[in-house]
């Protein structure tokens, strides 16, 4: 299974990849923002799971699921927010976008591992 990872940290995924990587996953791609996401899923059709920032230059991660989830190539794509965006509000907006989990900044393997097997066992 492909992931792909949209974080304007290479920091952070960097982190997310290792994660990844424990949780057995080889496939992952990146990108630094929501427009950079757009072009690496272009050449990617077959992401299964996308983990997203909220905050990000250029295009949101909000903004970058709403793209997705609006378009018949990427409309089956699982997105998990991952984000320091931890306003009740933000999760309901995100969730009724499409968005199949969220995380809050900052997390354990452990919270990132539980995440995305609720989020594939849907």
């Amino acid at each position: 299974m492909k992931v792909m990872i949209v974080d304007d940290s290479s920091t952070m995924r960097r982190i997310l990849k290792n994660c990844l990587t424990k949780l057995n996953f080889e496939t992952i791609v990146e990108a630094g923002d929501g427009l950079e996401a757009q072009l690496v899923l272009e050449q990617n059709k077959d992401v299964a799971l996308a983990l997203v920032d909220w905050n990000m230059p250029n295009m949101t991660g909000y903004e970058l699921l709403q793209v997705i989830k609006a378009n018949d190539d990427y409309k089956n794509i699982k997105v998990i927010m991952v984000t320091t965006e931890s306003e009740k509000t933000n999760v309901v907006m995100a969730i009724k976008a499409g968005a199949s989990n969220y995380v809050i900044k900052p997390f354990t393997p452990e919270i990132i591992a539980e995440k995305i097997s609720a989020t594939l066992n849907k």
